[in-house]
């Protein structure tokens, strides 16, 4: 019997918090202890599970599968292939590095951590799962923890607010997702959820077109898909850094893989008949978001509009329908997770130090907070897709993939064309955003910020070296996940 690495990764933080839960109230630090062990004890195995993927076989791998509920066809069936490696790797370094970051939390140190450690257990069912019911189950499994960290630790002007919005955009668009589900497991005349058998089943193309886009859409709320992104900006804005960090870093990536991997690979036809529609909304989130951060004075609200941006050119990569625009895709979505955890983290070292979040009131910062102020830099020139950083390797494979698909829609070029203009607003936005919080003049009330810790400069450290060396070696990553694209194209039969 293989031994069981995906489920030792999934569950760990789940056993780590229920040993967080029985702590006695009056020992504040051994919560942080036992969620910072937990959380490694994933990021090692996920690492081991990314050096161990073997490449050249592609699919997926390290499989487990179990008896759950077979009266519906449901089972405990997890696997791999190299897009889902990447994505459990980035979950695990974002969970590891976000308890690092909060390890100021003092007010009821045991029910956050173990909060924050049950977020991080539903995003690794959610990437690793190949049962369609569990998918959906660990997939709604992230939207109580949110709840509660955002609306009992969150920014109190605007927590309620932020926690119940995100909760309904969320519910409303998975339950519509849901209703897809369910037509696809009728239909198909299986009576199983295993995902691997459905994706042999050859639905018709009227039912392919006409249940792709709820399933497509409703996933998609969660990747801020536009009109459906208000949500996000203000749940951002409301989190505290550690859920705001894995918010945007592996939560909304969460809504694009399970959108691509239900919509897309379920229903193929269907997605080679709305893509070239639903693409002018991935146009806008690209647009749209861009120029909103650029005019936004807010720090947690200019940072939340640009990861929005982000998220429509992830799914820009999964509409190009072909095996550039989908490892850019998968690429981008792990290099945005790290460059928008890594802003965030940034922004909470900011605010809990001056306690303001108004981009104008600051100034200066550089010379108190240095380590974070090279972070951003590095994070600033990854997210405008600077040569050297791992964000040019994703945005110039997605564009080349959405000018390959030309054959599927005209309009693809022009679309990568407009795109560009986001581009131009990230370096924009990016570049206003260090020079008002760090540089210029250092303002009186800021002359005693107290400088960020050593487990802020670990996190900030790990996630930077990141960035850098997936830009300066990318076929450390690209191999790995080409090698799931490859698997999932033959699987369709070309594309």
């Amino acid at each position: 019997m293989n031994f069981p690495f995906l489920s030792l990764i999934i569950f760990a933080p789940a056993v780590t918090a229920v040993l967080i839960l029985l702590l006695p109230k009056d020992r504040p630090t051994e919560p942080k202890v036992l969620a910072a062990a937990g959380s490694f004890i994933s990021l090692f195995f996920a690492v081991w599970v990314f050096l161990a993927y073997d490449r050249s076989l592609g699919g997926y791998q390290f499989v487990e599968q179990a008896p759950w509920l077979p009266v519906i066809g449901s089972s405990y069936y997890v696997g791999v292939n190299g897009m889902g490696v990447m994505l459990v790797l980035l979950n695990a370094l974002l969970l590891f590095c976000a308890v690092l970051i909060s390890w100021h939390i003092d007010d009821r140190p045991r029910e956050f951590f173990a909060l924050l450690l049950l977020m991080g257990v539903g995003v690794f069912g959610a990437f690793t799962m190949l049962d369609l019911f569990l998918l959906v189950l660990f997939y709604e499994l992230v939207l109580f923890p949110i709840y509660i960290l955002i609306v009992t630790w969150g920014w109190k002007p605007l927590r309620e607010y932020g926690a119940m919005k995100l909760t309904l955009y969320l519910l409303l668009g998975s339950l519509v997702a849901l209703v897809g589900v369910l037509a696809i497991y009728f239909t198909s005349g299986l009576r199983t959820f295993d995902m691997i058998a459905l994706g042999g089943v050859q639905f018709s193309p009227e039912f392919q077109r006409i249940w792709f886009l709820p399933i497509f859409v409703g996933f998609g709320v969660l990747a801020s898909l536009w009109p459906f992104y208000s949500w996000s900006p203000d749940g951002y804005a409301a989190a505290p850094t550690a859920v705001s960090m894995l918010h945007a870093g592996v939560l909304k990536n969460v809504g694009a893989f399970t959108a691509f991997r239900v919509a897309v690979l379920l229903l193929p036809e269907g997605a080679k008949f709305w893509m070239p529609y639903i693409v002018f909304l991935m146009v806008m989130n690209v647009v749209y978001a861009s120029f909103i951060a650029l005019v936004h004075t807010d720090l947690k609200y200019i940072v939340g509009f640009a990861s929005v941006a982000h998220l429509g050119m992830v799914l820009m990569g999964f509409a190009a329908m072909n095996d550039l625009g989908w490892s850019g895709a998968t690429t981008m979505m792990f290099a945005h997770g790290i460059i928008a955890a890594m802003s965030f983290a940034i922004m909470g070292m900011v605010y809990d130090r001056a306690h303001v979040r108004e981009l104008k009131q600051l100034g200066g910062l550089i010379r108190r907070l240095p380590e974070p102020a090279f972070a951003f830099a590095i994070a600033s020139f990854a997210s405008m897709g600077m040569p050297g950083f791992l964000g040019f390797i994703a945005e110039v494979q997605v564009f080349m993939g959405l000018w390959k698909a030309a054959s599927l829609a005209p309009w693809y070029p022009i679309v990568a064309i407009v795109s560009a203009l986001g581009i131009i607003g990230t370096a924009a936005y990016m570049l206003r955003l260090f020079q008002y919080v760090f540089l210029g003049e250092l303002k009186p009330e800021y002359a005693d910020t107290p400088p960020v810790t050593a487990l802020d400069k670990v996190a900030l450290a790990l996630m930077s070296a990141v960035l850098i060396v997936g830009g300066v070696f990318p076929m450390l990553f690209l191999p790995v996940i080409q090698s799931g694209v490859q698997s999932v194209l033959a699987v369709l039969g070309g594309a």
